[in-house]
Order: structure tokens, then C-alpha cells, then sequence
């Protein structure tokens, strides 16, 4: 992987933003991208006894793990994992969506996690996720133009809010149109199945959520930064799945720690599901992988004691227009590498063991980095990284490339920090 900037590396990112609009498609190209590394996939269902070694992956709804495992490795072979999350802040379909308000055709939506809700006005907001059928087949559907908008109040009948603010309901003020006349219950549905070649009373379940249409792209006069929806934390998931493809199509030591990647779905809901960092997804993973060498608990308390978790989501530069909200000293910049963040609380789980592991990743990468930490009278958000610490007992440190506008529906990084990441993500593999 190239210590040098390599655009390459960044216009794959914009086409991978572009091609997971939501976390099952988010797996879906990850997996592409894998599989044309050697990845093959496996099933949950399956025994692994005799197919888990080698470039595998397996899939669970919006999650993804995947891993190399050479033949004869003994269990007690230590692991490095790449933890990230596929999911982000959005407005979700709900389960009875057609409504009808004052003649408008509206969509009844959920606030997912926790987003900005003045990005979602005035956007052109697109329609994806999975429908389920009566089969029990899974069909991912992705309307990828103009079809819904959340409108915000003319000025004329909001006088204040220029020096007020935005004041937003999340039940009343949230709910997008997508044309004019009466809704009758299934419209939104039937119309999703036509456009994706289904029947529409074939569909008995779904997941759907809305995300902003425009196309991720490079900002600034130079081009040096990128702008684009879900960012957060979908930079991360690619550079994951770049750093694991990398180190295996370039010959990994065969005595050296076995690579994970884990991207896991509903961090920003708190992760506790069945596929998220919370949930047992990773930990069943790696218990079959000690499974079918052999292994029982000696075995795995003796890997994970030499163990490392790089959870890898996105940090905050510093604001240009709020200088004020960062930490004097802790203030990451765009395009001046990953930053390594810390928490005393533990809010992120990197300490002092685990920096030196990243700093010799970024030294062996040839890249610089960062460090970030919140004010102590402005507390911070969380990751992956302790969530997964606790349940695994794994020494974990947290990086991410500096960003501006998380959670917004468009959020803003450096054009030169992806692959940065992404190369001390490999390094990370290997030292």
C-alpha cells in the first residue's frame, strides 16, 4: 500500500459511499471488494470444522466478519482486529408508512440514531434497505434518485429562525412527502417492488431507511477534501476491508497474529443487538475459529491475552467557526493523519499499551498522527472499541480520521486521511 498520497485509494472510498446507501449494502460491496482479494464466503449454518481456514467471511444481516487463517495455525495464535460500524444516523421507514396530510403523500418515518435533523431538510432524499419475501428470500432495493423531502417552514411563517434556530419536532416536523393525492396502505411498498421487479404481496417485511442522494464527491479548491453522506463510519469499513485485502494478497507472516475484520451494524443505537459489537456475532465467530482447530477456552484465554481491537471511527477536527468546543493541545486537523483517541472514562478504550501499538503501526506505515480529546466540560461520544473490550477482554485502542459535521446528512473529511488510515490499518496487521 502506498506511503505517499494515492487518489486511487480515495475515488474507490466515493464509489463504495455510493454503493451503500445503507448497512446491507454496505456488506454487500464489502464483501465484492473481499472476494475479489480471495475472500470466500461462509455460512453461519455450515460447519466450519474443516472449511474456516483460509481468506473467509461471513455475513449476518447488516454485519460483517472476515478473516484469514492459515492451515495449522495453533489456537493460541493471537488476533488483530479491525473493528468498525456500518451503520449511521438516519429516518427510518415504519411499519405502517403511507400517510396522507392536507392532500400531501407523505412517509411515516423513525429518527435512527442520532442525526442532525436540520441536515434532513430541503434534502433530496433516495429510499433503500432490504425487502423481505414470503419465501424468506432477501432482496436488497435501492431507489437511488429524487424521491422524497422533508420541507422546511418558509421564513415568512418562522420569523425567528434565523435567530432562534431550527426548532424541530422529530414526530411532527421530520416526515418526508413524496407527492400529491391520497395514500392507501402498501402504496409505498408496491411501489418498491415494481421498481425492483417483485410482487408486492409477496413482501412481508422490510427494512428501509432514507439517505441524501447527492453524490459523494471531492471539495475544495485544491480537491483536497471530500464531501459525502456516511462517512460516519463507512470510511473506516472501507479502509478496513483495503488494509485486510492488502495484507493478505501481499503475503502475511505465517507465524504472525491472524487478521479479523469485524464490521458490525447499530453502534449508533448502542450496539446492542444480534450484529452488533454488543451482541454475540464476533465473539461466536471467533469461539468456531478455535473450534476447528482444536481449541477450548486455555487455547482462546492464551490468544487473547496478546490479542489487539483497532476500532477505527471517525474523530473531530478541529471547527475553524468553534475553536472554542475542542480541547487546547487536541486539536486533530484534516489531512494531518488518523487520530488516536482517548478517554480517561472510557469512552474509548485506548491506553497507554495500546498507543504504542499504533504508534509503531504509523511509524511502520510511514504516516502521521493525531490525538484526540474531548474538553472535560464537554463529554464525548463512544465507539465500538469498549463495547467490544468488555465483552471480549481484548486490549483495544480507538483511531479515526478528523472530520467536520458528523452525523449530518453530508460530513466533511480531508481527501488525504483515507488512505493514510488505511495504510496504518495494514501496518496494524503486521507489526
Amino acid at each position: 500500500m502506498a506511503t505517499t498520497f494515492d487518489r486511487t485509494h480515495t475515488d474507490d472510498l466515493l464509489a463504495f459511499l455510493k454503493a451503500a446507501p445503507t448497512p446491507f449494502h454496505a456488506v454487500a460491496e464489502a464483501a465484492a471488494r473481499l472476494e475479489k482479494a480471495g475472500f470466500a464466503p461462509l455460512s453461519e449454518a455450515e460447519s466450519w470444522t474443516e472449511a474456516a481456514h483460509g481468506a473467509r467471511y461471513v455475513i449476518r444481516s447488516g454485519a460483517l466478519v472476515a478473516w484469514y487463517l492459515p492451515l495449522d495455525t495453533p489456537p493460541e495464535r493471537p488476533l488483530r482486529i479491525l473493528g468498525s460500524h456500518t451503520d449511521s444516523p438516519n429516518l427510518r421507514v415504519k411499519p405502517s408508512p403511507d400517510v396522507t396530510t392536507e392532500g400531501w403523500r407523505q412517509v411515516a418515518v423513525e429518527v435512527y440514531g442520532g442525526p442532525l435533523f436540520n441536515s434532513w431538510l430541503d434534502r433530496d432524499l433516495g429510499l433503500a434497505g432490504r425487502l423481505v419475501l414470503r419465501d424468506g428470500s432477501e432482496h436488497l432495493v435501492n431507489i437511488d434518485r429524487p424521491l422524497l423531502r422533508v420541507p422546511q417552514l418558509a421564513i415568512h411563517l418562522d420569523r425567528g429562525v434565523n435567530s432562534e434556530g431550527v426548532k424541530l419536532n422529530p414526530q411532527q416536523h421530520l416526515r418526508p412527502i413524496w407527492g400529491l393525492g391520497e395514500s392507501h396502505d402498501g402504496d409505498l411498498i408496491a411501489f418498491l417492488a415494481a421498481e425492483h421487479n417483485l410482487r408486492a404481496e409477496d413482501v412481508l417485511g422490510w427494512d428501509l431507511m432514507t439517505y441524501d442522494v447527492t453524490a459523494p464527491s471531492y471539495l475544495g479548491r485544491d480537491a483536497e477534501l471530500v464531501a459525502a453522506g456516511r462517512l460516519d463510519n463507512l470510511m473506516s469499513v472501507h479502509a478496513s476491508v483495503a488494509a485486510l485485502a492488502a495484507a493478505v494478497t501481499d503475503g502475511l507472516d505465517p507465524q504472525g497474529p491472524i487478521p479479523v475484520l469485524a464490521a458490525m451494524d447499530h453502534e449508533e443505537t448502542g450496539s446492542d443487538s444480534a450484529y452488533g459489537a454488543g451482541g454475540p456475532f464476533l465473539e461466536t465467530v471467533l469461539d468456531r475459529l478455535f473450534e476447528a482447530r482444536g481449541g477450548r477456552a486455555e487455547a482462546r484465554a492464551r490468544a487473547y491475552s496478546g490479542s489487539v481491537v483497532a476500532s477505527a471511527d471517525m474523530a473531530h477536527a478541529v471547527h475553524p467557526n468553534y475553536p472554542e468546543k475542542h480541547e487546547p493541545g487536541h486539536r486533530p486537523r484534516v489531512n494531518g493523519g488518523p487520530a488516536l483517541k482517548v478517554n480517561a472514562n472510557q469512552r474509548y478504550a485506548t491506553n497507554g499499551r495500546t498507543q504504542a501499538i499504533w504508534a509503531r503501526a504509523c511509524a511502520a506505515a510511514g504516516i502521521p498522527t493525531q490525538s484526540f480529546v474531548s474538553r472535560n466540560d464537554l463529554p464525548c461520544g463512544t465507539t465500538i472499541g469498549p463495547i467490544t473490550a468488555t465483552r471480549l477482554g481484548i486490549e483495544t485502542f480507538d483511531v479515526g480520521v478528523p472530520s467536520l459535521s458528523m452525523h449530518s446528512t453530508r460530513e466533511l473529511c480531508g481527501a488525504d486521511d483515507p488512505w493514510r488510515l488505511a495504510a496504518a490499518l495494514k501496518a496494524f496487521l503486521e507489526v
